[in-house]
């Protein structure tokens, strides 16, 4: 078993992430005899899990869900790849949208003289 300290060193994950964690079910620790959190190694594994998930950008619900069928033995491999291309969709949609932005950022720094004048193409495109 080991404590919170040692398991955020273990993960990579704040000792606050942990705890929230804890707190919203998404992993349970056993509380020892003076009261601290305790966790063993399916929980760790759960905790890299979490952390692994987050980093790709999976929402905590989807980090549940994931985790859920991760644990369950009579899963549908088609339930996780669903997810996945749910998650696949809405990440090629966010990048669509910051190719757009980048784009018009870029329109406006080129239509940009700076210098030192009160006319700036900036400020005028935003106000369009």
């Amino acid at each position: 078993m080991m404590k919170i300290g040692e398991v955020a060193k273990k993960t990579g994950l704040s000792i606050k992430s942990i705890r929230y964690y804890h707190d919203i079910g998404l992993i349970c620790a056993t509380r020892g005899e003076n009261g601290y959190r305790e966790y063993d190694q399916p929980q760790i594994d759960s905790l890299n899990f979490i952390s692994h998930s987050r980093d790709l950008g999976f929402s905590l619900d989807d980090c549940r869900s994931l985790l859920d069928l991760k644990l369950n033995q009579d899963r549908d491999a088609e339930d996780v790849k669903r997810l996945a291309k749910t998650h696949l969709d809405m990440v090629s949609e966010r990048i669509t949208k910051l190719q757009a932005l980048e784009s018009q950022l870029k329109h406006l720094i080129k239509d940009c003289r700076g210098g030192h004048q009160p006319d700036c193409a900036i400020l005028s495109g935003l106000s369009e």
